[in-house]
């Protein structure tokens, strides 16, 4: 059979959220939380669980935990 020719795929299914708080909407609306390393707002609210990383921190994160092997 071929493939459908408009970019979708009969096999295609989308991901399943995971549950992990990067796969959740963000709190809509202020207060919104600070940052727990430098202290900058974030874009999630303050009801939002765990810790919460501006985009800036949250990179620096990342990067750290994929050199750190």
């Amino acid at each position: 059979m071929p493939a459908p020719t408009d970019g979708t795929h009969e096999c295609y299914a989308p991901p399943a959220p995971t549950g992990h708080p990067a796969d959740t909407a963000p709190a809509a609306g202020p207060p919104f939380a600070d940052c727990v390393l430098c202290g900058a707002p974030t874009e999630c609210g303050v009801a939002q669980p765990g810790a919460v990383l501006c985009p800036v921190c949250e990179w620096q994160e990342a990067q750290r935990g994929a050199c750190s092997g």
